[in-house]
């Protein structure tokens, strides 16, 4: 092969190059986008005041895009920001396959999934306390802060 036809093949592998870096997915982190709503879900009496005075609403999470979790943690948000392995209120992690999520309500044993603990449970979220869920699926990840309403 000639020089030129060295070139030619350097400037396609450099041009391939810089489109699969620039323009597709390749090589950005997949983030998952969530929200989340407090609900008041009089159809459980385990969140009632009268019945627990320091309970608070059990907050519904949304995803951006369904997807197949693989870990899921809500820890304090005050502790977590000092102690990254501070201890969670809820811990599942994925046995296999999980089964695709859209939403969810904290506390909801998600199929597929089981606590990273034997044995445990959702602990009770405290009212207006900020507490930080983390999720992954696969090599996504997303993150979001969200406060315990008070159950009125």
């Amino acid at each position: 092969m000639t020089k030129k036809d060295w070139l030619l093949i350097l400037a396609l592998v450099a041009l391939t190059t810089v489109y699969a870096v620039w323009f597709t997915d390749w090589f950005k982190p997949r983030i998952i986008q969530i929200s989340s709503a407090s609900r008041n879900t009089r159809l459980n009496p385990r969140f009632h005041k009268a019945d627990n005075p320091t309970a608070a609403l059990p907050p519904f999470f949304i995803l951006g895009t369904p997807c197949r979790l693989t870990e899921l943690e809500v820890v304090p948000l005050l502790e977590w920001q000092t102690n990254h392995e501070a201890l969670p209120v809820w811990h599942l992690i994925s046995s296999s396959n999980s089964v695709l999520v859209a939403k969810f309500p904290y506390g909801m044993n998600i199929h597929g999934m089981q606590p990273a603990v034997a044995g445990g449970r959702a602990q009770p979220l405290i009212p207006h306390v900020m507490y930080h869920l983390i999720l992954k699926a696969g090599r996504a990840k997303g993150e979001h802060d969200f406060e315990a309403k008070p159950a009125d």
